[in-house]
């Protein structure tokens, strides 16, 4: 088995929330982190649920999850669906959550899940796609920038756990293959 396998993009199995729910508690750990307010409160097994209700049970069909492994480990994921957005029309889908773990970051997961995030939205029929960010995600929205991703003009706050949450929104058009 190559040690540097490039890995692999998938839709989440059921089995896997647990996995998934552990990168989201270990990522909500670290004081930087913009629900870390929340890691006390929460443990790996209710998270698991969700995730699990989330994958079995998605409100619509173009709700996916996504899961990105490397040697059939789950090293990150990415969830998408429509836009809930006030101003979002039926062309735009959204990318709900992303987390790839740290260890596994600078290994190619990211890339390959914003790619599969984009894939899936555009295979969907979304001709759009944003991206909520919190302000304080320079690296993140920096490396997005990079890849075609850009801010709209539009900002919001949301009640964090300890404090109010300031987000930007990202967008790029999918309809190109």
């Amino acid at each position: 088995m190559n040690l540097h396998e490039p890995g692999f993009v998938r839709l989440a199995l059921p089995r896997e929330a647990y996995d998934i729910a552990t990168i989201q508690y270990g990522l909500m750990a670290d004081p930087a982190h913009p629900l870390h307010g929340l890691y006390e409160q929460a443990d790996v097994d209710s998270l698991a649920e969700v995730w699990h209700r989330s994958i079995t049970r998605p409100p619509l069909a173009s709700y996916r999850v996504l899961v990105a492994t490397e040697h059939e480990t789950v090293v990150g994921m990415v969830a998408v669906g429509p836009s809930e957005d006030e101003d979002a029309d039926a062309g735009d889908g959204q990318v709900i959550e992303f987390m790839v773990s740290p260890p596994a970051r600078s290994h190619g997961h990211g890339s390959r899940l914003v790619q599969a995030a984009v894939d899936t939205l555009r295979a969907d029929g979304f001709t759009h796609a944003t991206w909520w960010l919190p302000s304080t995600a320079d690296d993140l929205r920096g490396w997005l920038q990079d890849m075609g991703w850009g801010p709209d003009g539009v900002h919001a706050s949301a009640e964090g756990p300890s404090d109010t949450l300031k987000l930007v929104r990202l967008h790029t058009d999918i309809s190109a293959a």
